[in-house]
């Protein structure tokens, strides 16, 4: 079967791996040591086979070289030290004298230097925690003018003792406002609920009361009467336990995974349990929240919220949320701060039906201070909610007359490949159906909503491109055996009229070819964020061995998208020809935030017919786009808040002053109120009129509308490229 087919095009999260283990300890049970020696048998196998495999697979034909190699050395010291906190420079630089044997020792199938560095992890981990109860002995200081480097992924680390230390009492001092701070929120918000309840209940005593989530007010999640320093004490004997509880499969999983992400990073190592992991993803049976999570400082940060799901329709969590706690129906919630991504993902994975609780800090809160509670019920990712939806809605035009547009929102290109063909659900047929339906109403333009869409199956992002040109190329795909040019191959034009494409940074791999193809037609005008996002490849999954699974799998990039202009829509994804002001442009979303992304390239354009006359000329359109915002007082209310989002996400250090830090923590919750309510708009049971950037397509159709109304008097022309 071809890979392009039967693997989805869906939108991968670039999840770090944290997978820690200890590779030595305690003297093991003699069952214990047999089943460690056959992990670790089974690695070194893995290990040798995954040397081989990657050159001859990946799409880029790296040789696995030193080059290589030191990527993956710092793929690997970083996904156990992500903050550059634990380990001193001294440590690093003694284990980079290895870094040009590493190739070799993969290919030996030698695990050696992974289990020498968790070995000196461990042992500066449990200094650390020691160090902790010390400082936490000694006593915070929360009236100081010190600040702490919060963003460290690029921070030096300790050079010597001295300096280790002080890294550290800044850091416990954070943790420890952080949680002064949180409590005192958590009380504000429920003295406030407690007066909109008494408001509330003497002007209607039948009214519903908004109840206070009192559970974080006094102090813990679980505990109200656990002080600052308990809370700390706790997470970071919870932090040891769960590193001393890893096995040895964990530790050669993230090994093995950081040279498969020095390739690219959306190719991947899976053991044999995580490959099983994979196959329920796919298979759309997995139960859960309906989230893609990566790992981010220690988080399990949400990349995307998958549409039918029970958290995409609850509308609570957003994406660059990051999920710290996690709970199972009445019990408290756990802490899974600095836990392996997996883990966490199990954890939040169950039974259809039954209930999970999340504590989570909003994206906009760089200091982790406000704590989020929100309850979800489990359930399935529901087919009908990611359907092709559509609506009417009629803009006045200047004069007086109204023009009646139709909206298709589709959250996600879907396909059911395996039921029976005449039953099969499939997103392209879906939309045809919509287009005829809005066509039937007398809607003179149509706006297609692809925000937020991740991307699917690749024949019906082909079909529904082809809806509205005739037939012609819609998408390069270049692999190792060249170039393939994918048509539509349907002569026939369902819909020819105005026509605006929505999109964000949340659009990927599918979305990006409609928009790129409709784009490079001159078809339709793009509208959105600054870029879409930028995933222009697609990965197959190999066993590494077909005859003994226990070896695990590798997740591959094996393919690459490119417009039918020529260029990649791998990391620059998609330019709109509108660019309306976002929150998400001023998060780090997108492909080129992620390590060794694959760059940009172009092949040659495929042979195709711009058409002439569709649309007026961009720069006016634009022109006209600007005029309204600025007469706009939601526009410059957003846009104002969107610079101090942009200000707050762009801050690397922060207050250790307690009420400095108390104001601050004030301030960014209006913030994240702000954004979310501006987040939320768009979805299709959100009011259409809190939607600005729908607002604004809207007006950008009417403009195309009367423009064709007045210059067209025939059928447009064609010419090549």
């Amino acid at each position: 079967m071809n890979p392009l087919h039967s693997l989805h095009l869906r939108h991968a999260a670039a999840a770090a791996l944290l997978l820690l283990a200890a590779a030595h300890g305690p003297a093991q049970p003699a069952a214990t040591r047999a089943q460690s020696d056959d992990i670790i048998a089974t690695g070194r196998k893995a290990a040798r086979v995954l040397a081989a495999m990657l050159p001859r697979t990946h799409l880029q034909r790296t040789e696995l070289d030193d080059a290589i190699a030191a990527r993956a050395f710092d793929l690997f010291i970083d996904s156990l030290d992500f903050d550059r906190t634990w380990l001193l420079t001294s440590d690093v630089d003694e284990f980079r004298r290895d870094v040009t044997r590493l190739d070799d020792m993969l290919r030996a199938g030698d695990l050696s230097f992974a289990f020498r560095v968790n070995d000196r992890f461990m042992e500066r981990m449990r200094d650390r925690i020691e160090f902790v109860n010390r400082v936490l002995l000694e006593g915070i200081v929360t009236t100081n003018r010190d600040t702490y480097v919060w963003r460290r992924r690029d921070a030096p680390r300790a050079a010597d003792t001295n300096e280790w230390n002080e890294l550290w009492r800044r850091k416990i001092t954070n943790e420890y406002i952080s949680r002064l701070v949180a409590v005192e929120l958590a009380r504000s918000s429920a003295t406030n609920a407690a007066a909109t309840n008494a408001a509330s209940a003497a002007a209607a005593p039948d009214t519903r009361k908004i109840e206070p989530d009192l559970a974080d007010v006094e102090g813990d999640r679980r505990d109200p009467h656990l002080t600052p320093e308990d809370f700390i004490r706790r997470r970071y004997r919870q932090f040891r336990t769960v590193l001393e509880d890893s096995d040895e499969e964990s530790l050669i999983d993230r090994f093995l995974s950081a040279f498969t992400q020095a390739f690219d990073p959306h190719s991947e190592y899976m053991t044999a349990a995580r490959t099983e992991d994979f196959d329920i993803s796919m298979r759309l049976s997995l139960v859960g929240i309906g989230a893609q999570l990566s790992s981010e400082d220690g988080a399990a940060k949400i990349e995307r919220l998958i549409p039918g799901g029970p958290a995409e329709r609850d509308g609570r969590l957003q994406v660059g949320d990051r999920i710290i706690a996690v709970g199972q129906g009445d019990e408290e919630p756990v802490d899974v701060l600095h836990w392996p991504l997996y883990k966490v993902v199990r954890l939040i994975r169950g039974e259809k039906g039954t209930r999970v609780t999340l504590v989570y800090w909003p994206a906009s809160d760089v200091s982790g201070a406000t704590e989020r509670r929100i309850t979800l019920v489990r359930d399935e990712v529901k087919l009908e909610e990611q359907a092709a939806k559509s609506r009417v809605r009629e803009v006045e035009a200047p004069g007086g007359r109204r023009y009646r547009f139709g909206i298709i929102s589709l959250p996600e290109f879907y396909a059911d490949f395996k039921a029976r063909s005449g039953e099969a659900r499939r997103s392209a047929t879906d939309v045809r159906n919509r287009l005829q339906d809005l066509i039937r109403e007398g809607v003179q333009g149509i706006a297609l909503d692809l925000r937020n869409n991740g991307g699917g199956s690749l024949p019906d992002a082909i079909e529904i491109a082809g809806l509205f040109i005739r037939s012609g190329p819609i998408v390069q795909v270049r692999d190792l055996r060249g170039v393939q040019v994918l048509s539509d191959p349907d002569p026939a034009i369902v819909y020819d009229g105005p026509l605006v494409v929505l999109v964000n940074r949340s659009s990927a791999s599918a979305s990006e070819i409609v928009a790129a193809a409709l784009q490079d037609y001159g078809r339709a005008v793009i509208i959105g964020d600054r870029k879409t996002h930028g995933k222009g490849t697609v990965q197959t999954l190999l066993p590494l061995d077909n005859r003994n699974s226990a070896l695990g799998s590798l997740k591959v990039t094996t393919a690459a998208f490119y417009r039918i202009a020529g260029g990649s829509t791998q990391m620059r994804g998609v330019a709109p020809d509108i660019v309306l002001p976002s929150f998400l442009d001023a998060m780090e979303i997108g492909e080129e935030f992620l390590p060794h992304a694959l760059p940009w390239t172009v092949v040659d354009p495929a042979y195709y017919a711009v058409l002439l006359d569709m649309l007026p000329p961009l720069d006016v359109l634009r022109e006209r786009s600007e005029r309204r915002r600025v007469e706009s007082p939601g526009f410059q209310a957003r846009a104002a808040l969107i610079a101090r989002f942009q200000r707050r996400m762009n801050t690397a250090e922060i207050s250790l002053n307690l009420e400095e830090r108390l104001q601050t923590a004030r301030t960014d919750r209006e913030l994240d109120e702000a954004q979310r309510a501006a987040t939320r708009a768009g979805g299709e049971n959100s009011d259409d009129s809190a939607d600005l950037v729908l607002q604004e397509a809207l007006q950008v159709l009417l403009d195309i509308a009367r423009w064709r109304e007045v210059s067209r008097s025939a059928e447009p022309v064609a010419r090549t490229p």
